[in-house]
């Protein structure tokens, strides 16, 4: 009977699928964040969340254990410098599984499988929105009533006084033109009397 047997086997044999969960392992510690099937990536979350976690304690135990999952040895000295450091406070679940749709010639469901804390769009500091309800208007006492009549008439005055301050400085543009003028006829009566 098949009891307490629940590997996925993902179609491979079992050195056929140790192989690729390594290499799949490899890749995600490398560049971050794969694409893959769902199946493949929820077995490639289990094969590589206890390596992160050995990964917390740089020994040499530690990093013998890892290698010999993983095989690679340019993955196993990112792991344990640069992942280990931004996953050191987390307490687990150190990837995210992102499906994203099927694809076109079998119609396999895709995924992203992604290390956490590598992804500064998700890091990014949302401004917290703030929650209203929504009231109704309050009803106008006749003082607040007065008050809107009284604020109409000083418009009007406004407009009265923007008019009268334009009218100075039309005046004021042909004076500016008079002085450059002015200043022309100096400039030429000095030199009439240098010559």
């Amino acid at each position: 009977m098949r009891h307490g047997k629940k590997v996925a086997h993902l179609g491979r044999t079992n050195t056929h699928r140790k192989a690729m969960l390594a290499n799949m392992a490899s890749s995600l510690i490398q560049h971050k964040r794969i694409n893959t099937t769902v199946a493949k990536a929820k077995a490639l979350k289990q094969f590589v969340e206890p390596l992160v976690t050995r990964s917390k304690e740089d020994n040499t135990h530690n990093r013998r254990v890892v290698f010999r999952a993983l095989r690679n040895k340019y993955a196993v000295t990112e792991l344990f410098r640069i992942v280990s450091e931004k996953v050191g406070n987390r307490p687990g679940g150190y990837t995210r599984i992102i499906k994203l749709g099927n694809r076109l010639g079998d119609n396999a469901d895709m995924a992203l499988i992604e290390l956490v804390d590598f992804n500064e769009l998700y890091e990014t500091d949302k401004p917290k929105k703030k929650k209203s309800r929504r009231r109704g208007a309050k009803k106008a006492t006749p003082a607040e009533v007065a008050a809107e009549v009284v604020t109409d008439v000083p418009v009007a005055e406004e407009a009265d006084l923007e008019t009268a301050t334009e009218a100075p400085a039309a005046e004021a543009v042909p004076a500016a033109e008079t002085t450059a003028g002015e200043a022309d006829e100096a400039s030429s009566s000095e030199e009439e009397n240098k010559a």
